[in-house]
């Protein structure tokens, strides 16, 4: 029996709730996407009554957005990113850095939740919540991106060569996310997809980056030699 002046507590007022929430939304929104996604379900899934959302997130679209918050938390942070290429003594040394915390993530454990699943719905359908993100966390890390590579080719940061070169580099990477492991394995039985590859995927991915940034900053060079031979020579 309870004691005068107390009252059970709701289950929106369990301490863990909050977390519930997050964890059951982020599997209900990466097998329906969001626009299927419905509150009682992860309310369902979560062990929490149907108010828990709006108690909490506001509403489905602020649940949503924590969802990413946390999805992105578990892959790579901004801080992660920068901390990664800190110290490093040349852009090579930076973009091998950089690719080994990527490739390690996505072949690591995070490859078999949610996470990735939420996360590349976004990448290939974005929704409102993802601007704020984009802002925050992924155009910084692009900017560091840029950078390595403007180095490694000797060419400006504005340059368009340098941000196809970076788009080079987030290919790979993407495919990584988004493509179906089992799928992978049977096309390419001998490549390597699991965590124990990562070492060797990382060599491989920088010595074919550099080695190709190497040819197109050479192109560039030459084109430029060109230019300037047909300028001052009509």
């Amino acid at each position: 029996m309870l004691r005068s002046g107390h009252r059970p507590r709701r289950a929106a007022e369990r301490p863990d709730t909050r977390a519930q929430l997050l964890e059951a939304a982020g599997q209900v929104f990466a097998e329906e996407g969001l626009g299927r996604a419905t509150g009682r379900a992860i309310c369902d899934r979560a062990g929490a009554n149907t108010a828990a959302i709006n108690y909490y997130f506001g509403g489905m679209e602020g649940l949503y957005a924590a969802v990413l918050e946390v999805a992105h938390s578990r892959l790579f942070t901004l801080e992660m990113v920068a901390a990664a290429v800190a110290g490093k003594p040349d852009a090579r040394s930076r973009l091998e850095a950089l690719l080994k915390l990527i490739v390690g993530t996505l072949l690591g454990p995070v490859s078999t939740s949610w996470v990735l699943r939420v996360l590349t719905r976004e990448i290939v359908s974005p929704s409102p919540a993802f601007e704020a993100l984009r802002e925050r966390e992924l155009l910084p890390k692009v900017r560091i991106l840029k950078a390595i590579v403007a180095d490694l080719m000797g060419l400006a940061e504005d340059h368009p060569s340098v941000a196809r070169g970076c788009v080079s580099i987030m290919g790979p990477c993407i495919a990584l996310a988004i493509a179906n492991r089992s799928v992978l394995r049977r096309a390419f039985p001998k490549a390597g997809f699991a965590a124990a590859d990562t070492a060797s995927i990382v060599r491989h991915m920088t010595e074919f980056a550099v080695a190709g940034f190497a040819a197109v900053a050479d192109a560039e060079a030459r084109h430029g030699r060109e230019a300037d031979r047909s300028r001052h020579h009509p």
